[in-house]
């Protein structure tokens, strides 16, 4: 056990204090007992609260899980429906019109469109590969990827061929994007040319801008009639630092390693040493980009994504600090608190680099079950403030809409963050995880590739840009889409991820830099504030198809499809489940049941464990046949990593932490708090970590 130091009656890991006190406190002038008195009372106001806030989650769901037993053979009748919710209190009534107030939002929110990144924070290579992500080369992206339509290049260096192809195809993008861009290299007017630097050409469309590097002398610029040598696209805007569903952070050692990442991008003094093509390399935070206007003034453009911090949410707790009582502090308040602190530091100004240029420090709030939750947090963020002495609404919240009673009461919750929200977004796998949790009882659930196109799927969508254009959003936050899950199919989320922006999400989730380089293009195709301009003002999707529960309904699938589902389920769980339980890798790329790599984090996990769960329930399969499922994808997911050194099996180590908690996850899976992965994935973690 490590060694814990008293603070105001808690009782503090002793290295998580002297960081805080040392490297957290000390830079902001802060007297460390005053904090941790002040500290130590924020938590005797708001543990009480959290824990209420979850039993009446469970509450709620036992009287959701009562009525549909009651029912059970009747088709659901939507009017019943509806009031029964409203009954107990899981619908709310709907706010009177109102527009949001947040101020001093930095323009990469409020008044810019592009991709967004979601980087675990305990890596912090991959963090400072995403925060440099804001410019990427688009002739890189193009030749290193499936989204050129060319040959894949010859082995042995540079193909030349393949080289002419991506010039083809990046003269085609500049085309489109930036008419007459070719003018402005021979010196005469260009509406898009802003800016210029040391033989660099500066074009803005639609907000973001675009650099044409021209170098004759160079080896790609040489064999092109212009010279160009690159172009550089400005890509991922912003970039959530994530410390939940992406990282596996069980105790007091991983808490520290993401606080100390954060507070590394905030001074801005973080780095990586690695080893890369059998050189040792080390990677820093890019700087600002300095250009020449064409007035002569100078014009300097940020170097790097805007930040985000994602905290855990409301449900899990954490050893790293203990209450008075001797119970774990909940994680979410925990973050709140030391995240906000770390981000003060940056708007002190005693960063190497701002974050923030408008004083604001940006928080994503994800897995909260409507506005009573919202509120919640919102309540907490004004103490916080107040504890480290910030103006009010300092910080911001970004609201993740991924469970079912937020996007119910989406206008409600909206408006209980109405002074800081600045951020919206919809994702996919926690939405439909708790869309089956929710109406476990209710029957079994469709299968799961078939979810995409169901009632409710639809509506979610479509209701969360309506609903964030009447609450005012537009030109003040973001109101963003969720993940491409497949980075190696550029082609593929080139065709289908524009769709994106023409539903007027002004960002929308990519899985590496190069897809942010790749969608950026998206941005320049499209323009999301005049897209939003055309659909503010159109009516709401109704409420009766996002609350249509996408039950079978007597479907009677045959042996092999039940085994096809079973089969597809088990490998993408145990795939990431054996990942995260040896090795602490809370999201990477996942080889699924056809090989191709996808990116897996717990809201992958979710929705397979609770489908498995769901399907279990309600007989469409046997426990017999989900072991068997296991224990074929077992064999499977062994070889899909036999490259892997650090890898240890799943085949002959049933009893391992790694297999005991998959099989936890789907056979305890009904009685899981909101079908989350957390609790068991913790315990097993904190097992194999022990062990």
């Amino acid at each position: 056990m490590s060694e814990r130091v008293e603070k105001a009656g808690l009782k503090v890991d002793a290295a998580l204090a002297a960081f805080v006190e040392t490297e957290v406190l000390a830079p902001l002038g802060k007297d460390a007992a005053g904090f941790w008195n002040g500290f130590a009372a924020l938590l005797d106001r708001f543990v009480p609260q959290n824990r209420a806030l979850l039993a009446k989650r469970d509450s709620l769901q036992a009287q959701i899980d009562e009525w549909h037993l009651a029912r059970a053979g009747k088709p659901l009748d939507q009017g019943e429906y509806q009031a029964f919710l409203r009954e107990i209190g899981y619908l709310v009534p709907e706010p009177a019109p109102f527009q949001i107030g947040t101020q001093n939002v930095d323009a990469e929110i409020a008044t810019m469109a592009g991709p967004q990144l979601v980087v675990p924070v305990l890596n912090a290579r991959f963090l400072l590969n995403a925060a440099n992500a804001r410019w990427g080369s688009l002739y890189d992206a193009y030749y290193g990827t499936d989204a050129l339509d060319a040959p894949p290049a010859r082995p042995g260096g540079y193909d030349k061929d393949r080289g002419a192809a991506v010039i083809k195809a990046a003269r085609a993008f500049l085309d489109g994007a930036i008419p007459g861009w070719q003018a402005a290299l021979e010196g005469r007017q260009s509406e898009h040319l802003v800016a210029k630097r040391d033989g660099a050409y500066l074009f803005r469309n639609n907000g973001l801008h675009i650099e044409v590097v021209v170098d004759p002398a160079s080896p790609v610029g040489r064999d092109d009639p212009l010279g160009i040598a690159d172009v550089l696209l400005e890509s991922a805007l912003t970039t959530i630092c994530d410390m939940e569903d992406s990282v596996a952070a069980v105790d007091a050692e991983d808490k520290l390693l993401a606080y100390s990442n954060w507070l590394g991008l905030i001074r801005g003094d973080l780095t990586d040493t690695f080893e890369k093509g059998g050189k040792t390399m080390t990677r820093a935070l890019n700087p600002d980009r300095d250009y020449t206007a064409l007035d002569g003034s100078k014009l300097t453009l940020p170097g790097r994504s805007l930040l985000f911090v994602r905290n855990v949410g409301h449900l899990m707790t954490n050893p790293a600090i203990l209450l008075a009582d001797g119970s774990e502090v909940p994680e979410g308040v925990m973050d709140g608190v030391i995240t906000s602190a770390i981000g003060a530091i940056g708007i002190a100004g005693q960063g190497k680099f701002a974050n923030s240029r408008c004083g604001s420090i940006y928080i994503v709030k994800p897995k909260m079950h409507g506005p009573e939750e919202v509120a919640f947090t919102n309540s907490l963020f004004d103490a916080v403030e107040d504890l480290l002495g910030l103006p009010r609404h300092t910080l911001k919240v970004g609201v993740m809409d991924e469970e079912r009673r937020t996007s119910a009461n989406l206008a409600a919750c909206i408006h209980a963050v109405k002074d800081r929200i600045v951020f919206i977004n919809t994702g996919f796998l926690d939405r439909t995880g708790d869309e089956i949790h929710t109406s476990m009882r209710a029957g079994a659930m469709i299968r799961k590739g078939d979810m995409k196109k169901s009632a409710w799927i639809s509506a979610y969508e479509a209701r969360n840009v309506q609903i964030g254009l009447a609450c005012g959003l537009s030109g003040k936050a973001q109101i963003g889409k969720g993940m491409w899950a497949a980075p190696d199919l550029m082609g593929d989320m080139i065709v289908q991820k524009i769709g994106h922006p023409k539903s007027g999400a002004n960002t929308a989730w990519v899985p590496s830099p190069t897809a942010a380089t790749l969608h950026a293009m998206h941005y320049h195709a499209v323009d999301v504030f005049a897209v939003q301009k055309e659909l503010a003002g159109q009516p709401t999707p109704a409420l009766e198809p996002l609350l249509t529960v996408p039950l079978a309904e007597g479907t009677n699938w045959s042996e092999e499809e039940v085994r096809e589902e079973l089969d597809n389920n088990a490998q993408g769980l145990l795939g990431y489940v054996v990942r995260w339980i040896d090795q602490g890798v809370g999201c990477s790329k996942v080889p699924d049941i056809n090989d191709i790599g996808l990116m897996e984090d717990r809201a992958t996990l979710r929705i397979s464990s609770q489908h498995m769960a769901n399907w279990l329930l309600h007989g469409v399969c046997t426990r017999e046949q989900v072991m068997d499922s296991l224990r074929r994808m077992a064999a499977k997911v062994d070889a899909q990593n036999a490259g892997d050194p650090l890898y240890e099996p799943l085949v002959g180590n049933e009893d391992a932490p790694a297999f005991r908690a998959a099989c936890d996850l789907v056979f305890k899976g009904v009685e899981q708090p909101s079908g989350y992965t957390e609790p068991l994935l913790h315990h097993w973690r904190q097992v194999k970590k022990a062990g």
